[in-house]
């Protein structure tokens, strides 16, 4: 039997991040603890004078209640196996969203920058999406896969925030090559309505993406294209957030501006859409609209239907530790002072 494992609730996990800070101050207040010691005399001599007194007891106690903190986050995430997988068919479109991840996306225009608000938005879309299939393609001077076509939304989120200027090596903006990996990108029955979104500044370096607009069309593939940024030349930091600029050669600062030209021609050639983003609008919600109009196909998926609660046993696991942490007594006590299990 198939299996995946999941949590309900992930968002509930960045309590994990307390437990350090916890450690820190735990070390602090033992710290703090052992220089008092250390002002009323020796301490080892002090310890002699105080038989039930135990150094490692508080330790171990504060490891127990750490732990079940632990597990506890764990449990309240909602761990979960999906156990029974089946085969859903819904009608929808299979989309390939292309963005420009070139140094030129840096460029403030658009706030807080190109590459910023066209993620924010491709994330917002995806949120819109119920049956339809969505691949992301990010590219520069060359173009690169980086989610497979698929109904896996979560997975197409997670991916996207990890994208930046440096995950393509090759500085550029190659139009062409993208729309040709998105062209190949989506699935192989020829029945199915697929759509390209390009989310790009417009600076082609290659000039040959009108050719590749043209052989997407002959596939039955459209294109929305959406120009980023303004006609009017920008700057290109040298990162995010900073205030340096790039410079040429010869010391002058390399300025980028939106190509419309281009995008306009592409969409044309295609049968699709342009859109010019600005700082109120990207124009994904116009496109998401243009293509919902689309006729929509029969699309297969698999997907976990039935997903089975396992954070019960971990709840057990902190109530027995929590007990047990309970009876353990930060002072010696007859009974169990000579045994050394915290020595």
């Amino acid at each position: 039997m198939n299996n995946i494992f999941r949590f309900e609730n992930t968002e509930i996990l960045y309590f994990l991040a307390v437990i350090p800070l916890l450690l820190l101050l735990f070390w602090y207040a033992q710290r703090a603890k052992r220089k008092a010691f250390n002002r009323l005399g020796d301490f080892q001599v002090l310890l002699d004078l105080m038989p039930d007194f135990s150094e490692n007891r508080p330790k171990v106690k504060f490891a127990f209640v750490l732990f079940a903190l632990f597990l506890l986050v764990l449990a309240l995430a909602q761990p979960q196996f999906g156990s029974k997988l089946k085969e859903v068919k819904r009608q929808g479109i299979e989309i390939m969203i292309a963005l420009d991840v070139s140094n030129s996306m840096l460029s403030e225009d658009i706030k807080p920058n190109r590459l910023s608000a066209s993620k924010r938005a491709i994330s917002k879309l995806v949120d819109k999406l119920k049956n339809d299939k969505i691949g992301l393609i990010v590219f520069a001077g060359d173009a690169y896969v980086q989610v497979p076509i698929t109904t896996d939304y979560r997975a197409t989120k997670m991916f996207l925030k990890t994208l930046t200027t440096n995950i393509v090596p090759k500085q550029g903006t190659n139009i062409a090559s993208a729309i040709e990996l998105a062209s190949k990108s989506f699935s192989s029955q020829e029945d199915r309505t697929k759509a390209i979104i390009i989310i790009t500044d417009g600076e082609d370096h290659e000039q040959n993406a009108i050719e590749a607009a043209q052989q997407a069309k002959e596939q039955g593939i459209k294109i929305y294209t959406i120009g980023m940024g303004s006609p009017k030349p920008q700057p290109i930091p040298i990162a995010e957030g900073s205030s340096e600029f790039k410079k040429d050669d010869n010391g002058s600062i390399v300025m980028s501006k939106l190509n419309e030209q281009i995008l306009k021609q592409i969409a044309l050639e295609s049968n699709g859409v342009y859109v010019r983003a600005n700082n109120s609008t990207t124009g994904l919600d116009l496109i998401y609209e243009e293509i919902e109009n689309l006729e929509k196909t029969e699309i297969e998926s698999s997907i976990f239907e039935d997903y089975e609660e396992r954070f019960q046993y971990l709840l057990g696991i902190v109530l027995f530790i929590l007990v047990f942490d309970f009876f353990v007594l930060e002072r010696k006590n007859k009974l169990t002072k000579n045994i050394n299990l915290f020595e």
